[in-house]
């Protein structure tokens, strides 16, 4: 039986694109706040926890989730 890409599976597609990417996006953004912070010493806790969110949302991200069908 083949696949027939429907309107609703490019949708989907598409909207997975978007959330991986915006998931990219938002980590190394955090990344970056969490190196910055880091720097001064006051702000080193709330520094690593903001870099080390931002380190697991970007690698979130960059992995694919294969659906099973």
């Amino acid at each position: 039986m083949t696949h027939v890409p429907t309107h609703t599976s490019i949708g989907g597609f598409l909207l997975g694109l978007v959330e991986h990417t915006a998931f990219v996006v938002v980590g190394f953004a955090l990344m970056v706040l969490g190196l910055g912070l880091g720097v001064t010493m006051i702000m080193l806790p709330v520094g690593l926890v903001v870099g080390l969110l931002g380190f697991a949302m970007f690698v979130g991200g960059m992995t694919v989730h294969i659906e099973q069908s």
